[in-house]
């Protein structure tokens, strides 16, 4: 009698021992292969990032210096500005000054732009040095497990974790440095049209004014007559007291002559009145 072992057996696929242990072997093969390509298309994701975020790092953090020392060549101009705003005219003056003030405003935003792009550009770029070194690590260590099957699964989910990792950090950096930069630019650009304005309104022709002035001191005048005065010849002197004598003399005769005409006139008028009181007499007689 059949047996249920015997029939179970029976409906086994009859394989050669040898050819169990082939089939068993491609399929450990094929686990292996599809394992090592995934471990190769591990190691050049890495490897790429790490070439090329190393390169950003580099390149942003040198942006970042050049930004600093922008900021600090700004600070020496506004430091020269307030020294030479000192020794000019009151408007200029004044408008240099208030250039100096918005200039000098404007570089506390700068410093503002050099702190946020370092610590949010350059330092998530930096953090990705450990980044790679933990995943090149993780994908040795998996490339040493035995269980092939176990691995390619792991792998997958690594790689997979790694690319959402990469694509999320890269529009975060990019986007803040974008954000940082807007800040910055729209804020000089506000900073700037107030620098603009303070130097238009400096009124040059008041200042030119001004500055005509300081060429002549209050006394200058009085001390001009004075030195005029004293620079006249002998010449000049005696002819000027002549010509005082002779208008002295002329006044004096104008003056005697007047007298006499005043004379004259109250002869006449006391003859005129003599004359008119005869009338009157006769009239009366």
């Amino acid at each position: 009698m059949e047996t249920e072992r015997t029939r179970s057996a029976a409906l086994l696929p009859c394989f050669p021992p040898d050819a169990a242990v082939i089939v068993t072997m491609m399929l450990l093969g094929r686990g292996l292969d599809a394992r090592d390509n995934q471990t190769r298309q591990m190691q050049d994701a890495v490897s790429n990032v790490e070439k090329h975020f190393g390169e950003l790092c580099q390149i942003f953090a040198g942006y970042v210096r050049k930004t600093a020392r922008l900021r600090d060549k700004a600070d020496l101009l506004v430091n020269e500005i307030y020294a030479y705003a000192a020794t000019e005219t009151p408007n200029l003056k004044v408008g240099l000054k208030n250039f100096a003030d918005e200039f000098s405003r404007l570089q506390d935003y700068r410093q503002a732009e050099v702190d946020r792009l370092e610590a949010k550009v350059v330092e998530p770029l930096k953090c990705y040095g450990t980044i790679v070194k933990l995943k090149r690590a993780e994908n040795e260590l998996q490339r040493a497990t035995m269980d092939a099957t176990r691995t390619t699964r792991h792998l997958e989910e690594t790689i997979d974790n790694f690319e959402k990792q990469k694509i999320r950090d890269i529009k975060n950096i990019f986007s803040e440095f974008i954000t940082i930069e807007m800040l910055f630019h729209g804020k000089a650009l506000e900073i700037y049209t107030a620098a603009y304005q303070n130097i238009q309104n400096i009124d040059e022709n008041e200042d030119l004014e001004v500055f005509r002035s300081s060429l002549y001191p209050p006394d200058y005048q009085s001390r001009l007559d004075i030195v005029r005065a004293n620079s006249k010849s002998p010449l000049q002197r005696t002819g000027s007291s002549k010509s005082s004598l002779r208008t002295a003399q002329i006044s004096r005769r104008m003056l005697r002559k007047d007298e006499e005409e005043d004379e004259e006139e109250d002869e006449d008028d006391e003859e005129d009145d003599e004359e008119d009181e005869l009338d009157t007499t006769k009239e009366v007689r």
